[in-house]
């Protein structure tokens, strides 16, 4: 799947659901930063989340995320007082339709410090909902795979994980914010 054309400076809807097809989570605005045919990068600030249940909260700061339209995972980076931290989720590859990119959260994530040390976390949520929603084997090995790129990614400071790409993608967010 390709994602189809969306410009610098658009805003799309991000929304997650699970695998039964269930809503999971909606990010209210995303400005596109980059976007090709097999990756997009967004920026927000402060956006509001709508949780499955209609709980609704904002997110604390500005965030630059990653989507891709073939990797089986999405990134969330964001700066603190100990750097760039990143939170990730083992998702399938997105999907973009009328400024809406969907996706299926897989429940594993991995959080990552800003000295770069990382953890694989919701192994639980993973194992129950494996089993509850029928995850096929060929998909689980999918996102056992996709952990494994994922640390390699991390390791190897590609893409976003790269601190002169957040920093390059943090300064047109926040030039982009200025124009509006």
């Amino acid at each position: 799947m390709f994602f189809e054309d969306v410009n610098s400076g658009d805003v799309i809807i991000i929304k997650s659901f699970k695998h039964d097809g269930s809503v999971h989570r909606v990010w209210d605005e995303t400005t596109v930063l980059y976007c090709d045919e097999y990756k997009l990068i967004g920026g927000n600030h402060c956006t509001r989340v709508t949780e499955a249940n209609g709980d609704q909260w904002r997110t604390e700061g500005s965030a630059i995320v990653y989507f891709s339209a073939s990797h089986w995972f999405n990134v969330v980076a964001f700066s603190t007082a100990e750097g760039v931290e990143y939170y990730c989720n083992l998702a399938s590859p997105s999907v973009l339709q009328n400024k809406e990119l969907d996706y299926i959260d897989y429940d594993l994530d991995i959080a990552v410090k800003g000295d770069r040390t990382f953890q694989l976390l919701d192994e639980d949520e993973f194992d129950l909902h494996k089993e509850a929603m029928h995850y096929p084997a060929p998909l689980v090995s999918l996102i056992e795979a996709a952990v494994e790129e994922l640390k390699q990614w991390i390791r190897e400071q590609r893409e976003l994980f790269a601190p002169q790409q957040f920093a390059q993608w943090m300064a047109q967010f926040k030039a982009l914010k200025e124009k509006r």
